[in-house]
């Protein structure tokens, strides 16, 4: 199985075979995260470990001071160099009193800032706009960027899993570097004259909790069981596949549709009312009505065995699946996994198997562009213990009615899981000294909106505890619009997204909000635009992080009344005034009953920083919206061009 994983240590036996010759001898010592061209957070204690031959004595130096620490057991080690001032270039050297050392040069001293979210955090600046001439520009070996590749794990390791390097900026290296965090390091550097290190931690499709370690989640609340779960798949991967599927997924599945118990899709009897599938299956958006579809899919076939046969255990091999399977094997649950077009193999125990007719039945879920079995059809087959092949041909489908939904995710899966990514991609940082932090995430949670501030405030304080800042400054950027514009006001997981968004970063003096409402893309998930992303995110941490006196991110509302004439809503954070785009007045202001539907497009006037609002029932509302859709059309700025963000707030009397 693709996310399938086995702890192991790191074990450095260099040092007990070498024979000592009176010269250190180079040999790893220190986390991979201390590489050539690493950059160390200034002005805070300098923490620096790694693994060495249980009970040395490690000896570090770094710019003329100098830390001891001692291995324990297990060989780790943790030393902490005094705070430093900005500079470098500097030389890192490790040595142990066993005669081993390892030294990282072009060290700089600077701020250093972790950038991580889901696609929108990814997008590479050869994605972005006018990227050929920010390439031939980026010549600057003051910014230098660190990406950890994707993995995931259900318990959290102490090293990364695949290989990280610091790269400096070049018109060689930056071409596929996070844009967003890019541009946002190269703004601030014209205000703040120093190293920036960048490390980019970031997995597109991903949800808030696969990035949350288990006290985030229990800090929110209600995923007890699953995190139950997951401790079982660590010890018992089949056993706990076993139990998501017949505790979470089929009792998910009779919830949603009230079908009786023996009449589901993956009994082996229920197979009379199935449609042909097309031959070699592949994408189904190709099929003829399945165009654009993204949703669920059941597929089905039979194959025979012989009682030689079915006595044999086997490999039930599905080719590749985009992108969610939950697998059947005669209406018993085989297992569940998660990945783009990866390939999918199963052990199947022999009494899961029969002599005669046995059916295989595959639910696939897919949330974007292409999706099903989409793999070569030659690579679906039963694999025997024997060696012999049965393939597996002739499918056959069902379309599930959107109505019923999106199913669960197994808690180990990687992007939709608990904890997961945290684990393997976050964890092996440990208290890796950063000035700040910036999360580009949401979209992935636009059907779940109801808990996203609470899960965002609980990961804003995970990451203080683990860098050991408890003021660390954290930047969100706030959904782009995206999607066909509203006619007439609509509700909007991606607005509830975006207020939960601005509701944790109200309530937390240490945060920050940059705005991106007016630069998405109506045709594209992805914006081009993380050039002025990043000038958002800059102006924001001139703010929040270095404390400069200015607006961080554009009008904020602080409170609506009533007024003689309908609805005042008062805005601060405004620099020098309000002003609207292409109209004299401000548009996409609704105004709201208590009950969903009661919204009504409202007429709004400047008066000074207020925008006063008037509609036909402005008497009998008790809540305003702005900028309240998926892709809204949004007019209202400060005379600084900065967008006044989506919010929703109540009136007062």
């Amino acid at each position: 199985m693709l996310f399938s994983f086995r702890l192991f240590g790191l074990v450095i036996m260099m040092g007990l075979i070498a024979p000592h010759t009176g010269q250190a001898q180079e040999v790893p010592l220190l986390a991979s995260v201390f590489q050539d061209h690493v950059v160390l957070q200034r002005d805070q204690p300098i923490n620096v470990w790694g693994t060495v031959v249980s009970d040395e004595t490690v000896t570090v130096e770094l710019a003329g001071e100098t830390a001891i620490a001692t291995a324990d057991d297990d060989g780790s080690w943790n030393a902490a160099l005094p705070a430093m001032e900005a500079g470098g270039p500097h030389t890192l050297r490790v040595s142990t009193d066993g005669g081993n050392a390892q030294t990282v040069d072009d060290v700089l001293v600077g701020d250093v800032f972790f950038c991580s979210g889901q696609s929108n955090m990814v997008v590479q600046i050869n994605r972005t706009l006018n990227w050929p001439s920010e390439v031939r520009a980026a010549a600057n070996d003051r910014i230098r960027m660190m990406t950890v590749g994707n993995v995931a794990s259900p318990w959290p390791l102490d090293a990364f899993q695949n290989d990280v390097s610091w790269q400096v900026a070049s018109p060689q290296t930056v071409a596929n570097w996070s844009g967003t965090c890019y541009y946002f390091a190269r703004e601030l550097q014209q205000t703040v004259d120093v190293p920036m290190g960048l490390i980019v931690s970031a997995w597109g499709g991903s949800n808030i909790r696969a990035w949350m370690n288990a006290d985030a989640l229990a800090q929110v609340g209600g995923h007890e069981a699953s995190l139950e779960m997951l401790a079982a798949y660590a010890t018992d991967e089949a056993a706990a596949q076993q139990l998501f599927g017949e505790k979470t997924w089929q009792a998910w599945w009779h919830e949603r549709t009230n079908e009786a118990v023996g009449t589901e899709p993956w009994q082996p009897a229920t197979g009379a009312a199935w449609t042909e599938a097309p031959d070699g299956l592949g994408d189904w958006t190709a099929w003829d009505g399945l165009q654009g579809f993204t949703g669920m899919l059941w597929y089905r076939t039979t194959f025979t065995l012989t009682a030689e046969q079915a006595a044999q255990a086997a490999d039930l091999s599905l080719g590749s699946i985009d992108e969610v399977d939950q697998t059947w094997i005669n209406g018993q649950v085989v297992g569940n996994t998660f990945g783009y077009g990866t390939p999918r193999t199963y052990p199947i125990p022999a009494a899961k198997l029969r002599e005669g007719e046995n059916v295989v039945v595959v639910n696939v879920l897919n949330t974007w562009a292409s999706g099903g079995l989409v793999g070569d059809p030659s690579a679906r087959a039963l694999v025997l213990a024997s060696g012999d092949r049965v393939p597996l041909t002739e499918w056959r489908y069902q379309q599930v009615p959107r109505p019923v939904g999106f199913p669960p995710r197994t808690p180990w899966e990687a992007v939709a899981g608990l904890t997961t990514i945290h684990n393997a991609m976050v964890a092996p940082l440990k208290n890796f000294g950063v000035k700040a932090a910036l999360w580009y995430q949401g979209e992935s949670n636009t059907g779940e909106a109801a808990t996203y501030q609470a899960e965002l405030e609980a990961l804003m304080t995970q990451w203080r505890a683990q860098f050991k800042n408890e003021a660390l400054p954290v930047l969100v950027i706030q959904l782009a619009n995206y999607g066909r514009p509203p006619m007439a006001p609509t509700e909007s997981g991606w607005a509830d997204v975006r207020e939960a968004q601005r509701l944790a970063v109200a309530n937390d003096e240490n945060a920050a909000l940059a705005v991106a409402i007016d630069i998405g893309d109506v045709y594209d998930i992805h914006p081009a635009n993380k050039e002025e992303l990043g000038r958002r995110l800059a102006r924001a941490a001139r703010q929040v992080v270095y404390g400069e006196e200015i607006s961080p991110s554009g009008p904020v509302p602080v409170q609506a009344t009533r007024h003689e004439h309908g609805v005042a809503v008062a805005f601060d954070d405004v620099e020098d005034a309000l002003v609207t785009y292409s109209h004299t007045a401000p548009i996409g202001f609704e105004l709201c009953g208590d009950e969903a539907g009661s919204c009504q497009y409202a007429n709004a006037v400047i008066d000074g920083a207020q925008v006063v609002l008037t509609s036909d029932s402005a008497q009998n509302v008790s809540r305003v919206r702005y900028c309240w859709a998926d892709s809204p059309i949004c007019t209202l700025y400060d005379e600084a061009g900065l967008p006044t963000g989506p919010f929703e707030i109540s009136i007062t009397d």
